[in-house]
Formats: structure tokens, C-alpha cells, sequence
């Protein structure tokens, strides 16, 4: 089973595509998509979909893996300009026919280390554990999507091993 996982961002959206293998998982790419910075909204949600189809075609995914979105109050417009990202990525996953997936941050957790409270951190080092990365995988982004993946992997073929 192979599996895209995105998290969305204007500024920097990190993708990584993992395979199931037996009872393991492995990296197939991982990286980052940038956007011109400074350029307006419509030419950085173009270019995100153009780079986002590129790595849908190269990788193949069975999903992709999105987190769903999560506003705290005090920042509307975060919530907002994420929707606009992830709204492209989902575009870009149905145009190539591919299902999308996602899951809530804390479930992401959860999976990965057994808490819904996790640190960026513990999720970093549980990614770098389960994947027999030398280094956890940065910047964070690529972390996020790895963990997106890896969630996704174990929640939809149970006996990966997880914490």
C-alpha cells in the first residue's frame, strides 16, 4: 500500500509518500513544496497545485493524506488560508483519482504515540523510530505529512507496529 501524506501551507507545504511493505513501512520521497513568496494568493495556490500534481503523478499514491482543519478561535484567518491550500491539494488528488483521507491532529497522535497530546517533538522521533530514518525528517512539515502517512498506513492495514 502506498500513501501520499500532505500538510497544507502557503508559505510551505510538506509532502511525504510512504509504502507498506510486510509488517514495515518505508519512505519513497519526502520534501517540501514552496510557492513564490510574495506572489498574490491566486498565483501561489497555482503553482501549489501545478508542484502538488507533479509528486501526485511521480509517487502514485493508493490516498492521499490530508489533516482536517482546526481553528482555534483567536486565528479565523489561518483556518481560512489553510482551506484555500488544502482546497487545491484535493483538487489535485481527485483530478489524478486518487481518494483523499484525512484525520485529526489528535488522532494523528494518537496513533503514532499513543497520546492525542503529543509534542511536534514526540511525533518527530516516533516518525524517525518507525521509518529507521538516521535523523528526524525537516523541516517540520515533511515530519507532519511523513506522520499523516504513517497514521494512515496503520489505521487502514493494521500490523504496522506501532507505539
Amino acid at each position: 500500500m502506498r500513501v501520499l501524506g500532505i500538510d497544507p501551507g502557503l508559505v510551505c507545504t510538506g509532502y511525504g509518500g510512504v509504502e507498506r511493505t510486510g509488517r514495515s513501512a518505508q519512505i519513497i520521497e519526502a520534501g517540501t513544496i514552496r510557492p513564490p513568496s510574495g506572489a498574490d494568493l491566486e498565483l501561489r495556490l497555482r503553482a501549489l497545485h501545478s508542484d502538488v500534481s507533479q509528486v501526485l503523478a511521480e509517487i502514485q499514491p493508493e490516498a492521499t493524506v490530508v489533516e482536517e482543519i482546526y481553528s482555534k478561535y483567536e486565528h479565523p484567518r489561518t483556518a481560512i488560508l489553510m482551506g484555500h491550500a488544502r482546497g487545491v491539494i484535493l483538487l489535485a488528488s481527485a483530478q489524478h483519482d486518487i481518494p483523499v483521507v484525512s484525520y485529526a491532529a489528535s488522532r494523528i497522535k494518537k496513533s503514532l504515540t499513543g497520546s492525542g497530546r503529543a509534542s511536534k517533538e514526540q511525533v518527530q522521533y516516533m516518525i524517525t523510530r518507525l521509518l529507521d530514518l538516521p535523523e528526524p525528517p525537516s523541516p517540520a512539515d515533511v515530519s507532519d505529512a511523513l506522520a499523516l502517512a504513517v497514521c494512515h498506513l496503520s489505521l487502514a492495514a493494521p500490523g504496522l507496529p506501532l507505539a
